[in-house]
């Protein structure tokens, strides 16, 4: 049955240690995995940029093998590798920025997948200009700073599309690209960027909007090879560590919160019919982060988490300055905004195994059986 997954006993059992993530991780194999979107997803894209949104210094990366601050947002690994290694890689492919200067190792890794996120990116072209105030919520409104737009990181796909068709040929990579995974994860700073100007005014018709350029990029996907795509929608943002200080009672900021579930019933409605006018050809997988995240912060210690309202990095850009938790794998925020290594974990594990009260109308896994 399409619902089959794993469930969330099962989840919280395998979240446990990295000896049965792994163990679990070794199921499935694809050629290759192709990741956009933000932050959540950045493997390094925003060490090549000239950007305010990095993570490449200490604490970042304290974690990752060799301690070592990588770009990502996070003490460790983030959602990105651990979906890739469910899908039978060692962690996510390499930022498209990092393989531009070599020749041989642009062509070596673009067959096995590329990683365009970009920490402070959205949806829309102009989101990510005020990335420090944005992620951060910071008033360092004068300092801008800048991102890669999913429209940008489409168009470094379209790229990296030419270039296997060259050195493999129409019929070989459409095959790769046919077997893929394409993952997204966008849309949460759109939101943010749209409720710091304006709050709630005139938001539901900014959604609506804001799902229309989404589904002519999933076209755009769809156009060059991408068949089957996993999808995270807006977890609840509003409750994240520095939104919750802008609430009085110390709570999430629920007027935030009305939207991310908006977005996700407006991207449920777009890839039903996006897959209908693609006659079934286009496969879909769509992970409601907004409930994942929220049944860990109802339900803390059924996940093995303690604290699931600060952050574990006190200092705002999670500088050696500042201070950091020891216990790192209680937290559910690793910095003001961004998930601990466990909570990616956690999160992977579900969009790649879980039933459709999470993942919807399959998993993630269940995107390449019956092929």
């Amino acid at each position: 049955m399409a619902g089959t997954g794993v469930s969330t006993p099962l989840l919280v059992i395998f979240s446990l240690s990295t000896v049965s993530f792994l163990h679990f991780a070794v199921s499935q194999k694809i050629p290759a995995i192709f990741i956009f979107g933000d932050s959540t997803a950045d493997v390094g894209t925003n060490n090549f940029i000239d950007s305010k949104a990095k993570a490449d210094h200490p604490y970042y990366g304290m974690d990752f093998p060799n301690s070592k601050p990588t770009g990502r947002f996070s003490n460790g690994y983030n959602t990105a590798d651990f979906l890739s290694i469910l899908f039978g890689f060692k962690r996510s492919p390499c930022p498209f920025l990092a393989l531009l200067n070599d020749t041989k190792l642009f062509k070596r890794h673009i067959q096995y997948g590329v990683n365009f996120a970009s920490g402070g990116s959205g949806i829309l072209n102009s989101t990510g200009k005020l990335v420090v105030s944005i992620c951060f919520f910071t008033h360092l409104l004068k300092e801008t700073g800048t991102a890669v737009h999913l429209s940008e990181q489409l168009q470094q796909y379209v790229t990296v599309h030419q270039n296997l068709t060259v050195m493999l040929g129409e019929k070989a990579t459409a095959s790769i690209l046919c077997n893929s995974l394409f993952f997204i994860s966008a849309g949460s700073n759109d939101i943010f960027e749209y409720y710091k100007t304006n709050k709630t005014s005139g938001m539901p018709k900014f959604i609506t909007s804001l799902i229309s350029t989404y589904e002519d990029q999933l076209k755009t996907l769809f156009n060059n090879g991408a068949r089957k795509f996993g999808i995270a929608s807006v977890p609840p943002i509003g409750c994240c560590p520095k939104l919750r200080a802008k609430n009085d009672t110390g709570g999430c900021l629920n007027d935030v919160d009305v939207y991310s579930r908006m977005f996700f019933t407006k991207l449920k409605a777009m890839l039903i019919k996006l897959q209908d006018e693609y006659g079934g050809t286009m496969k879909y997988s769509l992970g409601n982060t907004y409930e994942m995240v929220s049944l860990i912060i109802t339900n803390p210690l059924l996940y093995g988490f303690k604290n699931v309202t600060g952050a574990c990095c006190k200092e705002k850009f999670c500088l050696p300055s500042g201070s950091v938790c020891p216990n790192r794998d209680e937290y559910l925020f690793w910095d003001q905004f961004h998930p601990t290594q466990k909570a990616a974990e956690l999160g992977a594990l579900t969009l790649y195994g879980a039933s459709q009260t999470f993942v919807t109308p399959v998993n993630f896994s269940r995107l390449f059986l019956n092929d």
